[in-house]
């Protein structure tokens, strides 16, 4: 994996459920431009590929350690940067592209509620036309880059139609809270978006009324077909450290990785890691060839939050107490990798999807945190 330098200046230090420590680290990737890949240059990108993207989110993984801010930075890619350069008007792309861009303005999208996680029907979320508005009533749960968020894509239900809004954080009738708050990737800011009679005007509809349903599956495709490329390097960053340890540490005179029990597990995490990044490279590389993803990136997102989780477990198991210890920083790896099981739609979503999309399976909609 090539190393990317630009990011060995992160030197803001990860604290759960800090919301000045987690902008300032987003803001730091930005400023190295973790933001503008696989964008032309005339969209204000650096002109690269999807392949050059995993790349720089994969040495950003490795040096960073940190699942939270990979979090974070894919749901402001995907939730908001994307949609906007996909479906925004002349003006809004000249409003938010850049400070989307540079960073300077923090994004994502809102769709989960308290009572709808996966069923898009069950989305509560209203917006109602009125004069030159419209009124947006509901509540979102565990939106991601809230409270710290300058705007969210909001989804909602508008004439029974699923569509998109763009809602600011300083909007009347809008709060964006820190709270409820995870143990897993608590590096990422989550909390709650309450909506009560929030008033934004009717040039914040993004796209056409009614095209939410198909603009939430085609960011939610990109987000899990894209996420596992930081989350790929910080499974780097733990085989290496296992593999050192079990080097240093001995049992009877006799290093530890040289029980057969022990470089088992380690040849697993070696054949997990390296599995994972052939599925997102295959992803970037079908998108460099404009062909579709849909398949792939639920296949990627199932084998690579379910190998993120397997490894982190073998990693705490192999280094005993010490993988317990926070300054190793393994245990929390394994609440990382529980909520990567969950967010972008959990495991048991992307079987159903890939049965459905193979024609087994019932037909349904589909949507993640």
């Amino acid at each position: 994996m090539p190393t990317n330098n630009r990011f060995r200046e992160l030197t803001h230090p990860c604290i759960p459920n800090d919301p000045t420590s987690s902008y300032n680290r987003f803001l730091q990737c930005a400023n190295a431009e973790i933001l503008k890949h696989g964008l032309t240059k005339e969209d204000g990108g650096l002109g690269d590929d999807f392949t050059s993207l995993c790349q720089a989110h994969e040495s950003l993984g490795k040096i960073s350690h940190d699942p939270g801010l990979i979090l974070s930075i894919n749901a402001h890619i995907w939730g908001a940067l994307f949609p906007v350069l996909r479906y925004g008007s002349k003006d809004q792309k000249a409003e938010l592209l850049p400070g989307l861009l540079s960073g300077s303005t923090l994004s994502g999208h809102a769709i989960t509620e308290p009572e709808a996680g996966s069923d898009i029907q069950a989305l509560k979320t209203t917006a109602i036309a009125n004069n030159q508005n419209f009124d947006i009533n509901g509540r979102k749960r565990f939106i991601t880059n809230t409270p710290i968020a300058d705007c969210l894509i909001v989804y909602a239900q508008l004439d029974n139609h699923l569509s998109a809004f763009i809602v600011h954080s300083n909007d009347p009738g809008v709060t964006f809270t820190g709270s409820p708050t995870v143990d897993g990737c608590c590096t990422a800011t989550m909390g709650d978006v309450i909506l009560n009679n929030c008033s934004i005007p009717k040039s914040r509809l993004l796209g056409r009324s009614g095209a939410g349903s198909m603009m939430l599956q085609s960011a939610l495709e990109l987000e899990r077909a894209f996420v596992f490329a930081g989350i790929a390097g910080v499974m780097h960053w733990q085989l290496e450290t296992v593999i050192k340890f079990s080097r240093e540490r001995t049992v009877g005179n006799i290093p530890l990785g040289r029980n057969q029990a022990i470089s088992h597990r380690i040849a697993e995490m070696k054949m997990r890691l390296d599995t994972a990044r052939l599925w997102v490279y295959e992803c970037a590389g079908l998108k460099d060839a404009n062909k579709r993803i849909t398949l792939a990136s639920a296949e990627t997102k199932l084998f690579a939050s379910e190998a993120f989780l397997k490894s982190s477990l073998d990693a705490a198991h192999i280094m005993g107490a010490t993988g317990l210890m926070e300054e190793t920083g393994m245990s929390r790896l394994v609440q990382d990798a529980m909520a990567g099981r969950l967010f972008s739609g959990s495991s048991e979503i992307q079987k159903n999807m890939i049965a459905a999309l193979l024609g087994t399976g019932e037909g349904f909609k589909v949507l993640g945190q």
